[in-house]
């Protein structure tokens, strides 16, 4: 994302300056050589220690962190400003003059001392930024060295309605790479012939790669797909291993039963 000037981002949070310093200190890791960034609240108070341990120990940089307050930054040009709370109205950012404003109202709570809360947190701003720097990327047509392919949100979708595929995308994410016989082991599937049509269906629709090694294949989630596709499919995984812990086991007792990270 080339561009002779820096854009402006403001991000403003009310009664909780947590939420606009994490991502205040979330785009200034990830892009600060294309954006001037600054957080601002309706009520600025000073940075909590915790907090800042907590934004230090995730590996960002606290040192640029400051707690402005609108009247502070008001009058000024940015040219994006984003809300992180729907306590913010429409007079609170008419104070500043801006080409274009996003919402990202953020429910989580306020409570620094919870980790849980604090992680919960960092991950949907870490994933609201990410969504943004590739639209931005993508607007300017950029090209960069890591090329993604296009897909299509409905066939994706289609792609996860059936059960074998929708386990073997969770498999492959933990495990890196599988083949069809560790596949038929883990989902307990007879017919090799079944989970091969579904891997080639996952295949067409370029969301598995395939690696061949002798007379066998083995198959990985696509390193080319877009940000939104690998995350819902890391989300997925993280938040549903219930729905594999059985196929998580077998292959577990595969892979220590050969001792290699591939059977076949």
């Amino acid at each position: 994302m080339k561009n002779k000037q820096k854009l402006r981002v403001l991000f403003i949070s009310a009664n909780n300056s947590m939420h606009s310093q994490i991502a205040e200190a979330l785009l200034r890791y990830k892009s600060a050589e294309y954006f001037d960034i600054y957080s601002a609240d309706i009520h600025p108070t000073k940075i909590d220690n915790d907090l800042l341990q907590a934004i230090v120990g995730l590996g960002l940089n606290t040192t640029k962190l400051s707690s402005w307050s609108l009247t502070e930054l008001s009058r000024q040009q940015f040219d994006y400003v984003i809300t992180l709370s729907e306590e913010i109205t429409k007079s609170d950012i008419s104070r500043f003059h801006c080409q274009q404003q996003l919402v990202w109202n953020i429910t989580t709570s306020q409570d620094k001392a919870n980790l849980s809360t604090f992680i919960t947190l960092f991950d949907e701003l870490n994933s609201r930024i990410s969504m943004l720097l590739m639209s931005k990327k993508e607007a300017m047509n950029t090209s960069t060295t890591d090329t993604k392919i296009q897909i299509d949100p409905i066939s994706f979708y289609k792609c996860l309605t059936d059960d074998i595929r929708l386990k073997t995308l969770i498999l492959t994410h933990y495990y890196g790479e599988l083949c069809v016989c560790d596949l038929m082991s883990a989902l307990q599937e007879e017919s090799q012939p079944k989970v091969s049509r579904n891997l080639a269906v996952l295949k067409k629709a370029q969301i598995l790669k395939t690696r061949k090694q002798g007379q066998w294949v083995f198959y990985r989630i696509n390193e080319q797909l877009p940000l939104w596709v690998k995350s819902v499919i890391a989300k997925t995984a993280e938040n549903n291993t219930q729905q594999i812990i059985n196929p998580l086991q077998q292959l577990s007792k595969i892979k220590k039963g050969t001792n290699n990270p591939t059977t076949c």
